[in-house]
């Protein structure tokens, strides 16, 4: 069930997505060749706490997995992805290296509502072709924002999605999606980054979702990484993903994660 915030629940998001934002904002620019994903840990953790917001994926046992959802709960706040990784990578004392990419998930709970966002972004100077798969999928994520507005489809947001990734010569990850988020990180429905116009619910007010789309440099297709909690494409190609925390308005949508 599609669950309906208040104007005052969403203002309540806005401040934390607001927090977020800048938290991220910090870790981008904490990123340069030779610190590692724990050094990008510590830096999160810290900057969650001293705002007094809690993390929301330290403990999550939610994340679901081919055989359900999580037996163990998610050990660290932050998900960094490097290169051929999608989603879920656990920070480490792997070093970032020139030339890598790197995905940023981030979430946080603040007076009882969480938000979440992602960012993918270069370490120090990355080829051409990596810049245009940021590129592309940072620009279909604002394509499909374009269409959040009360009596428009879910399917038009997955399309301008899907054309926009597909048109570029690059692949949607279809293995995950957005997804509702409130007082729980994964609230209903799911939020397709591919599909048809005109099909699926339709927007209404007060709705809040995760927009975020997943797009790989290959063939999409995706396997368990090696750390037990990621996931990677399948033919490890570069992978890049971006995602918002967008409330439905009267007469349009409102991105909250944003400074």
């Amino acid at each position: 069930m599609i669950q309906i915030k208040t104007p005052q629940e969403i203002a309540i998001m806005a401040e934390g997505g607001k927090i977020l934002a800048k938290i991220m904002k910090k870790l981008e620019q904490a990123v340069k060749p030779g610190i590692t994903t724990n050094d990008l840990e510590k830096i999160a953790e810290n900057l969650i706490l001293q705002a007094g917001a809690k993390s929301s994926f330290k403990g999550y046992r939610g994340y679901k997995e081919s055989g359900g959802e999580s037996a163990e709960p998610f050990p660290t706040c932050l998900c960094t992805s490097i290169n051929e990784q999608i989603i879920h990578a656990i920070p480490s004392d792997r070093q970032l290296k020139q030339g890598d990419i790197l995905s940023l998930d981030l979430g946080l709970c603040w007076k009882g509502f969480h938000t979440d966002m992602a960012i993918t972004i270069p370490v120090g100077e990355i080829s051409p072709e990596a810049q245009r798969l940021i590129r592309t999928t940072k620009k279909a994520l604002k394509r499909a924002l374009k269409k959040v507005r009360p009596g428009n489809f879910f399917g038009d947001t997955a399309n301008a999605i899907q054309r926009h990734i597909e048109s570029q010569g690059f692949s949607i990850i279809r293995d995950w999606c957005g997804h509702g988020i409130g007082k729980e990180l994964h609230e209903d429905p799911e939020v397709p980054n591919y599909g048809k116009r005109k099909t699926g619910p339709k927007f209404v007010e007060g709705m809040v979702f995760c927009f975020e789309p997943m797009v790989a440099m290959g063939s999409g297709k995706t396997k368990k990484a090696q750390d037990g909690y990621a996931y990677q494409t399948a033919d490890n190609s570069l992978s890049a993903h971006f995602e918002h925390t967008v409330a439905v308005l009267k007469n349009g949508c409102k991105v909250l994660t944003i400074i």
